[in-house]
């Protein structure tokens, strides 16, 4: 018996007394929020771990349970609420790209593009072989470029981190973000039809790029018009900028576009028509939060419906295991002349093992356009998704104390001196 199934029997002692209102699902999603702000406070402050670490734990437990309320694959107001969290996250990742350090610095550029090719090649060797067919590895070594920003900005907020192998970790998620989103996108398309030529290959990349970097362009434009009447620090801004991403999305992917991919364009075309500094961060607020939050715990519910066998754990570490190894030797063969130490370098590659939504979302995709190929795409991706949320966390949290760029101390908050509190 499920969760669902037994809340059922337990409303049916007292059916005749019921009246109408916002239905079973929404007390217990409700419930599943306030768990997990509950989880992720009582993870920080007695463990030491970053707060998403306890929201996931607490949507991994709800979905092994049976939890029907987001059913894999993702549709309707699930898979718009999933595509608006990380649209939300990557406007402020786009926002915070910096254009002129690429520059000044192009050795970053490199690193990224290293990093992502690597990691991809890696993965997808490494798949084929353990047998699995091209159709089924080229999605899955696809999720695996990501480095999920929404997971490391929550370690840098919670952590309270800044610092060079911060600034370089984020930029580097961000941008093996935009690689994936464009190249997942436009592959879910050709998943059962292999194109014959270089055109039918780039061609669905341009439309997807194409499509998001419009609406992109107008959300920027939109924005930046508001911006010339509207105080930067108002709520009725904030309100303005979430109602503003919300239409982007639903447009996006209506006609075909990525909605995350949008936003991260859009956030990076606002930042260079209006360079101020921005105060929509502060002014976001719980909004954002809690749109967050609900991302961590939607994506472990359904990365929780996997199927947990032997082989698939075996696929599942390998994959994690040559990422990993990809990221750290990409960041770390291009780091001469990038100003960075080697261990410096090491630390960003470490910083960069968090998966989540993105990954989901990819996988979403292409499970939709061909449901036989996209099961087996799920029995390896799911659970690679679930593990590296949680354990990408922690290690990033890690990463980010080994080089002292956290204004926090490692001790548990329930743990610490005063002396450390203060400091």
């Amino acid at each position: 018996m499920n969760l669902t199934s037994l809340f059922n029997d337990l409303l049916g002692f007292w059916s005749e007394w019921l009246r109408p209102s916002a239905g079973l699902p929404t007390v217990l999603w409700s419930l599943l929020l306030a768990a997990a702000a509950a989880s992720g406070h009582l993870v920080q402050r007695y463990l030491g771990l970053p707060k998403v670490v306890g929201y996931s734990a607490v949507g991994a437990v709800v979905g092994l349970a049976g939890f029907e309320g987001a059913i894999w694959p993702l549709r309707g107001i699930s898979l718009f609420l999933l595509e608006l969290g990380a649209a939300v996250v990557l406007f402020e990742a786009g926002g915070r790209l910096p254009l002129r350090w690429f520059r000044h610095n192009p050795m970053v550029l490199v690193q990224s593009l290293l990093e992502a090719t690597l990691t991809y090649f890696g993965v997808f060797w490494m798949l084929q072989l353990l047998g699995l067919p091209d159709p089924v590895a080229n999605p899955i070594a696809l999720m695996a470029i990501v480095a999920s920003p929404a997971v490391l900005s929550r370690v840098i907020i919670d952590t309270r981190a800044s610092g060079p192998v911060t600034e370089r970790a984020m930029t580097l998620a961000t941008l093996n973000t935009f690689y994936a989103l464009t190249l997942g996108y436009a592959q879910a398309g050709l998943i059962e039809r292999a194109p014959q030529t270089l055109l039918q290959t780039l061609y669905p990349v341009a439309v997807v790029l194409g499509l998001s970097f419009v609406i992109g362009g107008i959300l920027a434009l939109a924005l930046r018009t508001a911006l010339r009447f509207m105080s930067p620090t108002s709520e009725n801004t904030s309100i303005l900028l979430l109602a503003l991403i919300a239409a982007a999305s639903a447009l996006t992917a209506h006609v075909g576009g990525s909605a995350p991919l949008a936003a991260l364009i859009g956030g990076v075309l606002l930042k260079t028509l209006n360079p101020k500094p921005w105060a929509w961060q502060r002014q976001l607020g719980t909004a954002s939060s809690l749109l967050t939050m609900l991302m961590f715990v939607l994506v472990s519910i359904v990365a929780a419906q996997a199927d947990w066998t032997l082989p698939v754990a075996s696929l599942v570490l390998a994959v994690i295991g040559i990422r990993l190894f990809a990221k750290i030797a990409g960041v770390a063969i291009a780091n001469p002349g990038s100003g960075a130490s080697w261990n410096q370098a090491f630390w960003v590659g470490c910083a960069m093992s968090p998966l989540s939504s993105i990954a989901l979302l990819i996988a979403s995709n292409f499970t939709t356009a061909s449901p036989l190929l996209g099961t087996m795409i799920t029995q390896v991706a799911l659970p690679s998704i679930l593990l590296m949320e949680v354990l990408g966390a922690v290690i990033a949290t890690v990463a980010i104390h080994a080089v002292g760029e956290s204004s926090v101390p490692w001790t548990p908050q329930a743990f610490s001196t005063t002396e450390d509190t203060q400091r």
